[in-house]
C-alpha cells in the first residue's frame, strides 16, 4: 500500500480531510493537479477568507438551503465552533464581522491557507502538487487507489474525492470527480449555478442607466408563475450592465434557476423593495410630506433624499411622473403609484451568468447515496466524498466553507478509522 488514505483535491475540504486522517495516525497522500494548494480558498471572501459563520447551528443549516439537513451529523462532529477553535489553536486569531462572518484578523486568506498546509505537513501528510488523477480504481467492490495521468498507480485502503464542483474553474474546479463517482454507481444530480449574478433584458438594464448603482438595506423577492413569493432576502444589491449582483441577488439566484426550470425557461418576476422597514402607506406618507414641504420644487430634487438620483429618475418615469414637474402639480394617484413602485419595483430576470462564473455549484453527488455520519459512499466501500462535489450548497457568508471543512473532517476521520481496521473508531 502506498498510503492508508488518498485524498484527491487540495481545497478546503481536501486539506481538512488530510489533517483529520493524519491526526488519527493514517499515512495520508494528498494529490492536487495544480501547482498550488488552496487556490479557491485563497480568493474566498474577497481574498480575506471567510472561514466560517458564528451563527447557532439551526441558523447555520437554514443558510444552507441545498442539503443543509444532511450536515447535522457532520456538524455534530466538527461544527463552526470547532472550526474557530481549530484555527485559534493553530495561532490564527479570528474576528467576527456583520452577520456572524468570521475572518482572520490579518484580513488575508493566505494566513488560512498557510495554516492548513503547515498543519498537514506537521502531521506528515505527503502533499503532492502537479499530480493530476486520471481515474479512481475500484477492485473487489471497494475503492483501491488511483491512476495518475502519467500512468503511475497509487494504492490505498481509502480514497477521498474532494475535487470541488464546476464553478470558478481557474482554481481547478472543473468537475473532475463526477465521472469517478458515476463509475462507482453514483447519481450526479443536475449541476447548476448558485450564488451567481442575475441577468435581465429590462430596457433600463440594457440602457445601462443604473449600472453601478448600489443599494443598502433593501429586499429582493422571487415570485413563481402563480404570483406567490418563493423567497425574499434583505441586504445589499448592485445594478450591473447585465442585471443584478450583490449579496441578495446572489442568494436569490438558485431560486431563479429552479423557477425557470419549472416554467419552461420563461423570465422570472422579481420585486425590489427599497424600504423594507416601511409599509406602502408609510412610504406614501413620506412622499406626501416631502412634496408638501417644497411645492414649487421639481419632484426630482424634492425626493432626492429617498434614493440614488439615477434610480429616482427611473422610478419617476415608470410611475408616469415627469422629473421636472413641480411637487404641487403631482396628483395623489401618481404619488401612490410611486409608493407602490418603491415597495415593489418589478424586474423580469431571464437567467443567471453561467456556472463557470458562479461562486458555488448546485447539484453533485446525490446525498441519498452518501452516509451523512462518515461521508463514505453507500455504494462503494472505501470511497468518500467531501466539499462541493456533494449536492450541498449554501449562501455566501461562510456557510459553504463551513460545509467543506465539516464534511472534510468527517471524511478524513472516517477514512482513517476504516484504514486502521475494525475496533479503531474513537
Amino acid at each position: 500500500m502506498d498510503a492508508d488514505v488518498l485524498v484527491i483535491g487540495g481545497g478546503p475540504s481536501g486539506l481538512m480531510a488530510s489533517i483529520a486522517a493524519a491526526e488519527r495516525g493514517a499515512r495520508v497522500v494528498l494529490l492536487d493537479k495544480g501547482d498550488k494548494l488552496g487556490r479557491k480558498l485563497a480568493i474566498s471572501g474577497g481574498g480575506r477568507c471567510n472561514v466560517t459563520n458564528a451563527k447557532p447551528l439551526d441558523e447555520l443549516i437554514r443558510h444552507i438551503p441545498g442539503g443543509g439537513r444532511f450536515l447535522y451529523s457532520a456538524f455534530s462532529v466538527f461544527s463552526n465552533r470547532d472550526i474557530i477553535a481549530f484555527f485559534e489553536k493553530l495561532g490564527i486569531k479570528l474576528k467576527e464581522e456583520n452577520d456572524g462572518r468570521m475572518f482572520p484578523v490579518t484580513d488575508s486568506a493566505q494566513t488560512v491557507v498557510r495554516a492548513l498546509i503547515g498543519r498537514a505537513r506537521e502531521l506528515g501528510v505527503d502533499l503532492r502538487t502537479n499530480r493530476p488523477v486520471a481515474d479512481v480504481l475500484y477492485e473487489d467492490g471497494a475503492a483501491a487507489g488511483v491512476k495518475l495521468k502519467d500512468g503511475s498507480v497509487l494504492r490505498a485502503r481509502a480514497v477521498i474525492v474532494a475535487t470541488g464542483g464546476k464553478s470558478v474553474p481557474h482554481t481547478g474546479s472543473t468537475g473532475d470527480g463526477y465521472p469517478w463517482a458515476e463509475k462507482a454507481g453514483h447519481t450526479i444530480t443536475e449541476l447548476y449555478p448558485t450564488e451567481v449574478p442575475l441577468t435581465s433584458n429590462e430596457p433600463w438594464i440594457k440602457s445601462r442607466e443604473l449600472q453601478g448603482v448600489s443599494l443598502r438595506g433593501v429586499a429582493l423577492s422571487v415570485w413563481d408563475a402563480r404570483g406567490r413569493t418563493i423567497v425574499r432576502h434583505e441586504g445589499d444589491m448592485i445594478f450591473t450592465h447585465f442585471g443584478l449582483s450583490g449579496p441578495i441577488a446572489l442568494r436569490c439566484s438558485q431560486f431563479v434557476v429552479k423557477e425557470r426550470k419549472k416554467n419552461g425557461g420563461a423570465p422570472v418576476k422579481l420585486t425590489l423593495d427599497l424600504k423594507p422597514e416601511q409599509t406602502e402607506e408609510d412610504v406614501y406618507g413620506e412622499l406626501n410630506a416631502l412634496a408638501a414641504a417644497e411645492p414649487k420644487r421639481a419632484v426630482k430634487n424634492a425626493l432626492r433624499p429617498l434614493m440614488p438620483e439615477r434610480l429616482l429618475l427611473l422610478m419617476l418615469r415608470l410611475a408616469g411622473i415627469a422629473a421636472d414637474t413641480a411637487c404641487a402639480n403631482i396628483s395623489r394617484q401618481a404619488l401612490r403609484s410611486l409608493a407602490r413602485l418603491i415597495k415593489a419595483m418589478p424586474i423580469l430576470v431571464n437567467g443567471t451568468l453561467p456556472l463557470e462564473q458562479a461562486f458555488i455549484t448546485g447539484g453533485g453527488v446525490s446525498l441519498k447515496e452518501v452516509d451523512p455520519r462518515t461521508m463514505q459512499s453507500k455504494l462503494m466501500p472505501g470511497l468518500f466524498f467531501c466539499g462541493e462535489i456533494l449536492d450541498v450548497h449554501g449562501y455566501t457568508g461562510g456557510y459553504n466553507i463551513t460545509a467543506a471543512f465539516a464534511t472534510g473532517y468527517s471524511a478524513g476521520k472516517s477514512a482513517a478509522e476504516l484504514a486502521a481496521g475494525p475496533g479503531s473508531e474513537n
